[in-house]
């Protein structure tokens, strides 16, 4: 039987100061995340949140899923009813539905839309972005393409340092509101935020390495625009 041959001190020393940098390594992302939205998000239904909001152009609402190809999920239902009311509360003068319509068969922004519209929220406050493939793309596209400037990302609350940081990085003056879907979906926002992990790495590299380009970089659209200059209200 071979004699196995033990690793010296010198190399289980080597082993573990690298496996301690891996592991710092792989908090870098979440980390800068969270930094940079520090003082920039509020989680919906905690004391005194509708407050802290401030008043912003549009609220930005992130896809989040369909049933059945037609029926907002129950995740993405609870931002657009978040979103509801913040243009109810008067924090808000437009939204920004922004999510995946890369199939025919396949259309988030829309029943967004027809969600909101049936919440009673008017189809002249809304505007739609087809293309909003990932959370940076939407970041991107928000400024670039509907020529934001200040804006309320809506998402849950495990998303909302990414979401907020991403937009923030994007140009955006941005603040984040997240929906605890703790709460509600337990399993499934256990399942998302450990995914958190390698999106954030994707979003740093997205954003500060690559400083990657949306899918779909344009053309430029004017009915964000359209809306705010009707609306006329100061100070958003």
């Amino acid at each position: 039987m071979p004699k196995m041959v033990r690793p010296d001190r010198k190399t289980l020393r080597r082993a573990y100061q690298g496996l301690v940098a891996l592991s710092v390594l792989a908090l870098v992302p979440m980390t800068w995340a969270w930094l940079g939205s520090t003082d920039h998000r509020a989680i919906a239904g905690t004391a005194g949140w509708l407050d802290r909001v401030p008043r912003t152009q549009a609220a930005l609402v992130l896809g989040a899923g369909l049933y059945d190809g037609r029926h907002p999920s129950p995740m993405l239902a609870a931002r657009l009813d978040l979103a509801a009311e913040l243009y109810r509360a008067g924090k808000v003068r437009a939204l920004l539905l922004s999510g995946d319509n890369s199939r025919k068969d396949y259309d988030e922004p829309t029943a967004m839309r027809d969600y909101l519209r049936g919440k009673g929220v008017p189809d002249a406050v809304m505007v739609l972005d087809y293309a909003g493939f990932d959370t940076w793309d939407s970041c991107v596209r928000a400024r670039r393409v509907f020529g934001a400037e200040r804006v309320t990302v809506v998402t849950q609350e495990f998303h909302l340092p990414r979401a907020v940081t991403l937009c923030r990085t994007a140009g955006l003056e941005a603040f984040g509101v997240g929906e605890d879907s703790a709460v509600r979906f337990a399993a499934a926002t256990y399942v998302y935020a450990a995914r958190e992990f390698a999106a954030n790495a994707k979003a740093l590299a997205d954003a500060l390495i690559l400083r990657s380009d949306p899918v779909f970089p344009g053309p430029r659209e004017v009915s964000l625009k359209r809306i705010l200059d009707q609306s006329g209200a100061p100070g958003a």
